[in-house]
């Protein structure tokens, strides 16, 4: 496609953007909402994806070692837990060390247990943190077949509930996003057939005199591009303005150490990327809909 040939698909793309006037407003108005939706939609699909990968990642398996157990048994058994297959990290944590932790967790009450200071009845433990977290359950059950071992702890329901709900709420979000996707869509391929439509008599002239398909279908790609962009401009204004808020402001008066969100930088430019594109696509793909259904061309 020559350059000409595509500025002047651009011009007629622009003007029929303005022609349309009142249903140009009414059309980017709707895709604004939607895409307001859909803004606000990604942003906590990709940090609620942040927070659950926080939550995975504090999923540790504390495993106790049975009093009794000789020093060089304990080396033993450390380097045996190392050594299991998806294992990513081992920490050691002496009876002493677990006193200590107990005391401190219990505030003023902990005083008591400073009492057996001098004759600790804590056993040792490992603790031990899975590659992929999912696999904790698997790695516990194995731990469990070891010797020396006194209990091994990783709460496998909560664990197991956890993972469960992380899953729905990321599959949920996603379906919810696709389907404000494609009402976007509707929508802008309502305002292109409404176009197609008024001017049909101008598009049957231009087929007798020789218009090629893809020379009458460019403007109207080009239409539906801009709907989309210009629709997506107040939905990144509006939502990374509410972002800052959240990140700036509100986030610190939250006490949950798993409750991070994304850096506003990168995730401002992340964000807007990702609704330009959406934009974008959802235009194209609307005036698409639109000229395979009602311009008989």
């Amino acid at each position: 496609m020559k350059f000409r040939t595509l500025m002047r698909h651009i011009r007629v793309g622009c003007r029929n953007i303005i022609r349309n006037g009142w249903m140009t407003i009414a059309s980017i108005g709707a895709v604004t909402t939607t895409l307001i939706l859909v803004s606000v939609f990604l942003a906590l699909v990709l940090n609620l994806n942040e927070i659950a990968k926080n939550i995975e990642n504090d999923v540790e398996i504390k495993t106790l070692v049975e009093l009794g157990t000789s020093e060089e048994e304990v080396i033993a058994l450390g380097k045996q837990l190392e050594e299991i297959d998806g294992v990513e990290a081992v920490t050691f944590s002496s009876n002493d060390e677990e006193l200590q932790g107990l005391i401190d967790s219990m505030g003023e009450e902990g005083e008591t247990w400073e009492l057996f200071e001098q004759d600790n009845p804590l056993n040792h433990a490992f603790v031990v943190r899975a590659e992929v977290p999912q696999d904790t359950e698997k790695i516990a059950k194995e731990i469990q077949s070891f010797d020396n071992i006194n209990k091994v702890v990783f709460g496998k329901d909560v664990v197991k509930q956890l993972f469960e709900f992380n899953n729905y709420a990321r599959v949920i979000g996603i379906a919810l996003i696709v389907a404000l996707v494609f009402t976007a869509i509707f929508l802008i391929s309502n305002t292109i057939k409404i176009t197609i439509i008024a001017r049909s008599t101008e598009i049957g002239i231009m087929k007798l005199v020789g218009a090629t398909n893809g020379f009458i279908r460019w403007p109207f790609f080009i239409e539906g591009l801009l709907l989309g962009v210009l629709g997506s401009f107040i939905p990144i204004a509006i939502v990374l303005g509410g972002y800052y808020y959240l990140d700036s402001a509100v986030i610190d008066t939250i006490s949950f150490s798993f409750v991070e969100l994304l850096p506003f930088n990168p995730f401002a430019w992340q964000l807007s990327l990702l609704v330009l594109a959406i934009g974008a696509i959802i235009g194209v793909w609307g005036s698409v809909m639109s000229i395979r259904k009602y311009l008989k061309v």
